[in-house]
């Protein structure tokens, strides 16, 4: 059986077997009016891509409860489609978004940050964090700092450039942001805000015993 990961994935939208909400399918002949059980019947009259994927699994396995693919495949494939959009002004600029996430790390503490601390402010291997700081520092957006009392810890910084690039870049992600967002009421942004934080205090806390 399938799982909510089916309905797309925000860091490989190109995903295997199963990721049909990452390409859009639509609902299979029959599939909109296919008896429901009363879970997950939120799908009734919805259009959306993940719609059409819960249907489809509705009709194949009536039994299941495919509520939990209501919510975890419609963030997987917002989050999927945003950084598509998100990730253009970085194209432009050379950037892949994990060295962005670097530089943005660095500008927004305002102040020198170690490997060590890079990764975990980016959630970011120590291997994959040497290697992005390698390419960023030979493009001039980055410079290192030898630790007077320990040579083998590093400082970071942003060089002029890195800052200005950053700064640059920014403006024109919140600006795309707004305009996605502004279908949305005010007070259904905040809600939809403070839902999305509930959950990602509780995932944060909790995810480690749900992997186990």
């Amino acid at each position: 059986m399938g799982s909510a990961s089916d309905t797309g994935s925000a860091s490989d939208t190109d995903a295997g077997p199963g990721s049909e909400a990452a390409r859009g399918v639509d609902p299979a002949p029959g599939a909109a009016s296919a008896p429901g059980t009363g879970r997950g019947a939120d799908t009734v009259g919805r259009r959306d891509t993940v719609a059409a994927v819960v249907r489809q699994w509705q009709a194949v396995h009536p039994e299941l409860d495919t509520g939990p693919m209501e919510v975890i495949g419609r963030i997987n494939r917002c989050a999927a489609l945003l950084q598509q959009a998100e990730d253009a002004p970085l194209r432009r600029a050379g950037l892949s978004r994990p060295e962005f996430d670097l530089l943005g790390a660095l500008r927004r503490t305002g102040h020198e940050l170690t490997p060590g601390e890079l990764a975990r402010e980016t959630f970011s291997s120590g291997a994959a964090v040497t290697k992005r700081l390698k390419q960023l520092t030979e493009r001039g957006l980055v410079e290192r700092r030898g630790d007077t009392r320990d040579r083998r810890v590093a400082h970071l910084r942003l060089t002029d450039t890195g800052r200005d690039l950053v700064d640059g870049i920014l403006p024109e992600q919140l600006a795309y942001e707004t305009t996605v967002l502004s279908g949305l009421a005010t007070e259904g942004q905040h809600e939809l805000a403070g839902l999305l934080a509930e959950l990602l205090s509780r995932l944060e806390g909790h995810m480690g015993a749900l992997r186990a």
